[in-house]
């Protein structure tokens, strides 16, 4: 594992733990050569998943992506960190059974799935985005598909 801080190559594992959801081993190091300590994350891939665009266009599956959309759902809302991170890993789980390719449909649906069981202001910000709201009876009708539970 290469130093964040210098770039060298090699670094000792000085402890590691499963992460708080289960999903990921935390794994704390320390660099060989300047000394520094700085911590990873190993998470398990069931295989390689290619996202098809709408346009057709594939590219590999980025966690990160999925990560930074979610978060910005749930910005400012009150929801412990380890459950949003528990949501990230098991939509990345289920489009990981479905098969090696997914769609940005198929990805826009599972998060929005997921928001809604997990906070439903963050569900009407995220489905604002993904179902491009242009006028204000979109939100109505998307808060009251949640107030009627689905």
């Amino acid at each position: 594992m290469r130093c964040p801080f210098c770039a060298h190559e090699n670094s000792q594992v000085k402890d590691s733990r499963p992460s708080e959801d289960g999903a990921a081993i935390r794994r704390r190091r320390q660099c060989e050569a300047c000394g520094a300590r700085f911590t990873t994350f190993e998470r398990v891939q069931l295989r390689e998943v290619t996202v098809v665009k709408k346009d057709g266009k594939r590219e590999p599956f980025d966690r990160d992506k999925l990560s930074r959309s979610i978060s910005i759902a749930c910005r400012k809302r009150d929801i412990p960190a380890d459950r949003v991170d528990r949501l990230i890993s098991s939509i990345q789980r289920q489009l990981e059974t479905r098969g090696e390719e997914v769609t940005t449909s198929q990805i826009g649906e599972a998060v929005m799935d997921g928001l809604r069981a997990l906070d439903h202001v963050a569900y009407i910000r995220f489905a604002s985005v993904y179902k491009d709201f242009s006028e204000p009876g979109d939100f109505a009708e998307i808060a009251g598909a949640v107030g009627d539970g689905g």
